[in-house]
């Protein structure tokens, strides 16, 4: 291989590391306040339901408007829009620590999920950008890992500060990292957009993405019930509220980056499934869990399933996408993908209060089941082959 090919192949640079230091803090800063607010809306009087609503309603609003601040960030650059959502997001922390209901912070979070959404989809698509295409799900992989570590650590933080500070005090320290996200974000490197864009509804949205993504809707359905009540849920078997994160992010750790090695020589639409069938499993552990041991066994079978799973599929679909189409592209997997973690964390929420958590994770498992004949029915249509060209 030659220096130049050499140096078009190069995955670690300075912007991809910056560009990973500012997902690690998104997600450092995100997943103190997601597992925590569960238990501030029930010492605010809520129910389980409305503990569920937190996160359902942030991921329903990311989900709504994740198509179009996705296209937005093609249009007026990806960089521009994560300064404002850091800054808007930096707003929502300190908001939640002044709101005297739940339903106000009920209320901000809906406003909340539109930022998110941008946030998501442009760093994304920016991270994107960086990657040599010949190594796209090992690059995704490992930047990937950049959420997967703050989501590692940030529940034991989040979960500490909260018994020992209280609520308010939590909030005043997501808002302090979120200030450091967007002095990142500054200091990124311009990205290319294009102006030539035009913003009419029917260029903002990738419907045909979104036929696609349904898949992802259906297995991240499991996601956000995990995210919402796990804690919940073990706390109810004495089991410590953050081990399952842990575990589960430990597993990523170590199992990504060889996955989506793996994936780019032997081919993504082979390591799908597999990474499908381990969700199922994984989830379906959670469902008959008793103690310890059954929650470390499924947030290591999950982790192994549901930390490849996206970043594969994305490699998979970006081979037929074309550049000045990725935010938008990204807007709509992101829009799908929070669908299906808002509908988990309501439905669970509502479906432990009447029957269990077993029995709500055990539908939570037959979902993302039918994730993998949907995958195998795209594939069979050869869906992306038909997906957008260029246009102008």
């Amino acid at each position: 291989m030659s220096a130049d090919e050499l140096r078009r192949d190069r995955l670690f640079t300075p912007r991809f590391f910056v560009m990973w230091s500012y997902s690690f803090t998104v997600f450092l800063s995100a997943f103190q306040l997601l597992p925590t607010a569960p238990f501030h809306i029930l010492n605010l009087g809520g129910s389980r339901l409305a503990a569920g609503l937190f996160l359902g309603f942030l991921t329903y609003a990311s989900a709504i408007s994740a198509p179009i601040t996705g296209a937005i960030g093609d249009r007026f650059g990806k960089r521009r829009v994560l300064i404002v959502a850091s800054i808007a997001i930096t707003v929502f922390s300190l908001l939640y620590a002044m709101a005297p209901s739940y339903q106000v912070i009920l209320a901000l979070v809906l406003v909340h999920g539109v930022f998110w959404s941008g946030m998501l989809s442009s760093s994304s698509s920016y991270m994107l950008d960086i990657i040599p295409p010949s190594r796209r799900a090992e690059g995704l992989g490992y930047a990937g890992l950049a959420s997967v570590l703050g989501v590692a650590v940030a529940p034991w933080i989040g979960l500490w500060i909260f018994d020992h500070g209280g609520w308010r005090l939590l909030c005043l320290e997501a808002a302090a990292l979120n200030v450091v996200m967007a002095v990142i974000a500054w200091r990124l490197t311009p990205d290319r957009h294009h102006q030539g864009r035009s913003m009419h509804p029917k260029d903002l949205i990738e419907w045909r993405i979104l036929i696609g993504a349904v898949m992802l809707f259906l297995y991240s359905f499991s996601y956000g019930g995990i995210t919402s009540f796990v804690a919940v849920y073990a706390e109810q078997l004495s089991v410590p509220r953050a081990l399952y994160f842990t575990a589960f992010c430990l597993t990523i750790v170590v199992t990504r980056p060889v996955i989506g090695r793996y994936a780019d020589r032997a081919g993504h639409s082979r390591v799908i499934v597999p990474c499908l069938s381990m969700i199922v499993v994984g989830v379906w552990l959670l469902s008959i869990a008793g103690g310890r041991a059954m929650f470390v066994a499924s947030a290591i079978t999950f982790g192994i399933g549901f930390g490849s799973a996206y970043s594969i599929f994305v490699a998979h679909l970006m081979q037929h996408v074309p550049e000045n189409r990725r935010g938008a592209t990204f807007g709509a997997l992101i829009g799908a993908f929070d669908t299906g973690i808002g509908t988990g964390s309501i439905a669970v929420g509502f479906l432990s209060e009447r029957y269990g958590f077993g029995r709500a994770f055990g539908i939570a498992s037959g979902l993302a089941l039918l994730s993998i004949p949907y995958f195998f029915y795209l594939e069979k249509r050869q869906w992306t082959t038909s997906l957008s060209a260029p246009r102008t």
